[in-house]
């Protein structure tokens, strides 16, 4: 290595040629111009990225102004909070492969939920958030007010008290996102633990369902968001896997377009990381020329699809980033350095 500053976007230079490293440093490449021209990006996250810590190095990107906005699933967006306040209960398995299901049932009765490799507390991480959550939901039923069900943790997260975090609060994305004040959907949140929690309290007449605004009203929201953040160099769209976290956000271009009526850029920068393969109707593996027919990504859009682990790529592609976004003109020399 001969420029030590920028270690990690010159190791991503000169190793990563042909393949999915290609697509990889192409990929981050045309981020840094978007971002470094004044564009803006809206990532979406599916997956069980939180639990994996890809706060790591979501959070610092957050702080640093190359994320600007964000669809998570309902899981995600509350594993951040897990890993925050409950981080030292969790355990790894690294053996999982090899488990039984006697070995499942086991780490069931000592109350974990595991997710591959590593697991969630029931006690320290669902039943602790729990006793904070529920009261704001009835007040809320109380009060006849009504929020978007990320609201509830934006508020939540900054109201703990910073003697019960065990993770890095440096590491948490939901607490940096709270603190930017980054637009944030979430469709489909009632697929999550505290969806399902939430739920049970309706049942039960504790909390009245309508003081969660619905998906509707999420996208009803985000047309107005998409319109602010696309102005000037206009916004691109980042996605880990597939799913509704991914389906939902970049709708909103042909939604405007044609359900309103209105004039609208579309988005002017497509990534998307998934091991999913392409198969009949499978909208994690489908490619981004599928998108260009339904009116959301254009032929002259930048696309790029990374067939890999997103635990892997992400915190590379953002170390380089991070790296190009301090020190700017060094990272331009070495991206003409190496001629891409």
């Amino acid at each position: 290595m001969t420029n030590t500053n920028l270690p990690i976007l010159e190791f991503l230079l000169k190793n990563y040629k042909n393949f999915n490293s290609r697509a990889t440093r192409d990929a981050t490449l045309s981020y840094w111009r978007h971002v470094e021209g004044g564009g803006k990006m809206f990532w979406a996250v599916a997956g069980a990225m939180s639990s994996a810590q890809l706060g790591i190095t979501l959070a610092p990107a957050i702080r640093a102004g190359l994320i600007h906005g964000l669809s998570v699933t309902g899981a995600n967006l509350e594993e951040s909070l897990f890993r925050l306040v409950a981080h030292h209960s969790y355990k790894d398995f690294p053996e999982y492969r090899y488990f039984t299901k006697e070995h499942d049932t086991q780490i069931l009765e000592q109350r974990m939920r595991r997710v591959t490799d590593t697991s969630i507390p029931e006690d320290e991480a669902f039943r602790a958030v729990e006793k904070y959550i529920v009261p704001m939901w009835t007040n809320a039923t109380k009060d006849h007010t009504r929020r978007f069900w990320h609201e509830y943790f934006y508020e939540l997260i900054q109201k703990i008290d910073p003697k019960l975090y065990e993770g890095n609060p440096e590491e948490c994305w939901l607490l940096a996102a709270a603190r930017a004040k980054l637009p944030v959907v979430v469709p489909g949140y009632e697929d999550s633990t505290f969806g399902n929690i939430f739920a049970s309290h309706v049942k039960t007449n504790e909390c009245d369902a309508s003081i969660v605004k619905s998906g509707i009203e999420y996208m009803a929201d985000f047309y107005d968001r998409y319109q602010e953040l696309s102005t000037g160099k206009g916004i691109g769209f980042f996605q880990i896997g597939g799913g509704i976290a991914g389906d939902f956000p970049i709708c909103v271009v042909p939604s405007i377009k044609y359900d309103l009526s209105q004039p609208v850029k579309p988005w002017s920068y497509f990534c998307q990381i998934s091991d999913s393969t392409t198969s009949y109707g499978s909208y994690s593996g489908a490619t981004p020329n599928e998108k260009i027919t339904w009116d959301k990504l254009t032929q002259d859009t930048p696309m790029f699809v990374i067939e890999s682990d997103a635990t892997i790529v992400v915190p590379l592609m953002l170390n380089a980033l991070l790296e190009a976004k301090q020190n700017p003109q060094a990272a331009n020399a070495l991206i003409q350095k190496y001629g891409v």
